[in-house]
C-alpha cells in the first residue's frame, strides 16, 4: 500500500510546464486540453444565479456534475504520468492541478491507496476555496458544506484513476465557519449514505416540468376571472360536496351572516376564504380567529379593541380583530368555545353593527362580513346552556355543511393529486403519482382528520418518496403503522375478496343509491386505464378488456359529453351575467 510522503517541487514544475498559452489564436492548453481563464466573480455571479433560478438542490447537482467532468479530463492526464511514477505520485496530479487552476490548494493529511487492489482512504485539507468562499459572500454563513464543483471533481479524478467509484464528503466547510475545508473519501459502499449523496451525479432532465408548468399557466390565465371556477384549494365532485359549495356560491351574492358546520379538518377555513374571495368584499380584509387559541380573558380585548388602561397590562390603545376586518369578512372558528360575555357583544355587533372597546364606552360603527363556524353541534350546545340561544338562531340564518371526507369518496383522488402537485412543488421533486396499492388505500382509509390529515400524509409521501418514482402506502402511513388501511386479499377462487376492499362496496352503494352514475364510473375507469397506460390506448383496452376502437369509441364520446356540459354551463353563466346586468 502506498502511503503518504511529500510531493517534490519538480512535480509540479512538471505540471507547470504542460500548461501553454497561444497568443495567436487565443487558447490555452493543459497537456491536449483545451481550458478557460475566466473571472472568478463572474463564475461566482453564474453560480449565485444557478441556485436562486434552480434552488439548492438542483444548482447542487449540476454544479457537481460539472466538477465530476473536469476531474475525469484530468485523470487522463494523471494516467499518463502514471508510467514513470508511483501510484502516490501519479495520483497527486489532480491535487496539483486544482491547485494550479486556481479552485483550492490542496495539501494531503492522509492518503492511502493500492491501484492494484483498489483500496483507498484520503483526508485533503482544502485552503483559499474559491467555492466556500463565494458563497459565503452571497450567502452568509451556511449550515451544510456547499464546495459542491471541487466536490464533483474530486470523485470524477480519483473515480476515474482508481477504476472504481470513490465517494468524498466535505466534512468542514469554510462558508460553514471553518477555518478551511476538509474532505475525506473512500469507496462509495463503504459510505452508509452513498445512495443519498450519489443522487447528485444524476442528471434529472427539467424540460418536461418547465412544459408542464407553462400548461398549467396557460390553463390559469384562461381561468382569470370566471367565478365559476373552483378556488384551488376547494376541490371535489362529491354530491354532499357540490351541494355545500353550490350553498356558498349563493350565499357570495348576498351579506348574510354565515353558519360552517364541520368536522375538524374539512375545510373551513378553506370554505370561508373562498367566499370572502367570491363576494364583493374580496378587495377588502379577510381577517381569521380561531376562538379556541385565546385565552378566555382576552377574548373581549381580542375581537372589540382595548383602550390604555382598560386593565393591568393595557399600555395602549389597539382595534379588535373587528375594526381591522371592516369592510371585509370576519372568520370565527371553534365559536362554540366563546365565553357567555362574549357572546353577548357578539350578538349586539351583528344587530347593530357597532362596537364598543375594552374599557371605552364610545362606540364605532364597524361594516363586517361575519362567517362563523364550529366542529360542535351548536344546537346541542343551546339545549345544554353552553350557547346563547339568540346568537345561535342569529348565526344560523345561513348554516352550510361540510361532509367529513369519509363521506366523499370520489373526492379523495382529486384532492390527493392536488396535493401531490402542490407539495411536489414546494419540495422541488418530480413524482410520477401514486402506486395502485397507495390509491386503493387511500379510499379505504377513513380519514378522522379529514382533509388536513389527507394533506399531510400526502406531504410526507413527497418528501419520502425517491425523485422520479410513485407514492407508495408505506410513503403515506409511516407514522402509526396501525392505523394503516387493511391489506387487500384474493378469495378461494383467486378474485378480489371484497370484505377486505371496501371501495368496492363503497362503489356499489353509491351507484345504487344515485351519487354516481353508471356513466361517471366508466368515465373514471377509462381515465384511469389511459393515466395507468400513459396514453396507450392499446395498452389501456388491454387492462379493460377491450379493443382499442372501443376505448377510443368510448373515450371520445365522453369528451363530447364534457364539451357540451362545458358548453352548457358557459351559456348559463352568460344568462346570468346578463340577468344580473
Amino acid at each position: 500500500m502506498t502511503k503518504l510522503r511529500s510531493v517534490g517541487r519538480s512535480d509540479s514544475e512538471d505540471l507547470r510546464a504542460r500548461v501553454h498559452f497561444c497568443a495567436e489564436t487565443g487558447q490555452i492548453w493543459l497537456h491536449e486540453h483545451r481550458m478557460l481563464l475566466v473571472h472568478a466573480e463572474a463564475q461566482a455571479t453564474l453560480r449565485k444565479e444557478l441556485i436562486d433560478t434552480l434552488g439548492m438542490d438542483r444548482a447542487r447537482g449540476l454544479l457537481t456534475r460539472m466538477g465530476y467532468a473536469s476531474g475525469v479530463r484530468d485523470a487522463e492526464l494523471a494516467r499518463t504520468r502514471a508510467e514513470d511514477s508511483s501510484d502516490l505520485e501519479a495520483f497527486m496530479t489532480g491535487p496539483q492541478l486544482h491547485t494550479l487552476e486556481g479552485i483550492v490548494r490542496v495539501t494531503p493529511v492522509k492518503l492511502e491507496l493500492n491501484r492494484h487492489s483498489g483500496t483507498f482512504y484520503a483526508e485533503l485539507l482544502w485552503e483559499h476555496s474559491w467555492e466556500g468562499q463565494w458563497h459565503r459572500h452571497h450567502y452568509g454563513i451556511h449550515t451544510e458544506p456547499v464546495c459542491w464543483t471541487q466536490i464533483g471533481y474530486a470523485c470524477g479524478y480519483t473515480s476515474a484513476f482508481m477504476g472504481r467509484t470513490i465517494l468524498y464528503k466535505e466534512v468542514e466547510c469554510t462558508a460553514m465557519g471553518h477555518n478551511n475545508c476538509l474532505i475525506i473519501g473512500k469507496p462509495a459502499e463503504e459510505w452508509e449514505d452513498a445512495a443519498e449523496q450519489m443522487r447528485f451525479f444524476n442528471s434529472e432532465p427539467i424540460a418536461d416540468q418547465l412544459i408542464e408548468l407553462q400548461t398549467q399557466v396557460v390553463q390559469l390565465r384562461s381561468s382569470i376571472g370566471d367565478r365559476d371556477q373552483l378556488p384551488q384549494d376547494v376541490t371535489g365532485i362529491s354530491p354532499g360536496f357540490r351541494a355545500a359549495y353550490e350553498l356558498l356560491k349563493q350565499a357570495a351574492a348576498s351579506h348574510i351572516s354565515v353558519l360552517l358546520q364541520g368536522e375538524t379538518g374539512v375545510g373551513k377555513e378553506v370554505f370561508a376564504r373562498s367566499l370572502h374571495e367570491m363576494g364583493s368584499r374580496s378587495s377588502k380584509p379577510f381577517v381569521a380567529v380561531n376562538c379556541a387559541a385565546i385565552p378566555q380573558e382576552l377574548v373581549e380585548s381580542e375581537l372589540f379593541g382595548v383602550e390604555k388602561g382598560a386593565y393591568t397590562g393595557a399600555l395602549v390603545s389597539r382595534p379588535g380583530r373587528f375594526e381591522r376586518a371592516d369592510g371585509g369578512t370576519l372568520f370565527l372558528d371553534e365559536i362554540g368555545d366563546l365565553p357567555a360575555s362574549a357572546q353577548a357583544k357578539l350578538l349586539r355587533v351583528l344587530q347593530e353593527g357597532e362596537i364598543e372597546r375594552l374599557g371605552d364606552q364610545k362606540t364605532r360603527k364597524v361594516n363586517v362580513r361575519l362567517v362563523a363556524a364550529s366542529n360542535a353541534d351548536l344546537k346541542t350546545m343551546v339545549k345544554e346552556g353552553r350557547f346563547r340561544s339568540d346568537l345561535y338562531y342569529r348565526l344560523n340564518a345561513y348554516q352550510i355543511v361540510i361532509p367529513p371526507l369519509r363521506e366523499r369518496k370520489q373526492d379523495i383522488p382529486l384532492l390527493a393529486k392536488h396535493f401531490l402537485a402542490k407539495q411536489s412543488a414546494i419540495h422541488g421533486k418530480k413524482l410520477r403519482g401514486f402506486t395502485d396499492k397507495a390509491k386503493r388505500a387511500l379510499l379505504a382509509y377513513p380519514w378522522p382528520g379529514n382533509i388536513r390529515e389527507l394533506q399531510n400524509a400526502v406531504e410526507r409521501g413527497v418528501i419520502l418518496a425517491p425523485s422520479g418514482t410513485r407514492i407508495e402506502v408505506s410513503h403515506l402511513f409511516v407514522s402509526n403503522p396501525d392505523e394503516q388501511p387493511p391489506e387487500f386479499g384474493l378469495d378461494r377462487s383467486g378474485g378480489l375478496d371484497l370484505n377486505f376492499w371496501e371501495t368496492g362496496k363503497d362503489l356499489r352503494d353509491a351507484v345504487f343509491n344515485g351519487t354516481l352514475t353508471l356513466g361517471q364510473v366508466e368515465a373514471m375507469l377509462l381515465e384511469t386505464a389511459v393515466d395507468k397506460a400513459r396514453g396507450n390506448l392499446s395498452s389501456a383496452a388491454r387492462m379493460l378488456g377491450l379493443t382499442r376502437p372501443q376505448i377510443a369509441y368510448r373515450l371520445k364520446r365522453l369528451q363530447e359529453c364534457q364539451d357540451g356540459e362545458n358548453d352548457a354551463a358557459a351559456a348559463l353563466s352568460g344568462q346570468s351575467r346578463a340577468d344580473s346586468a
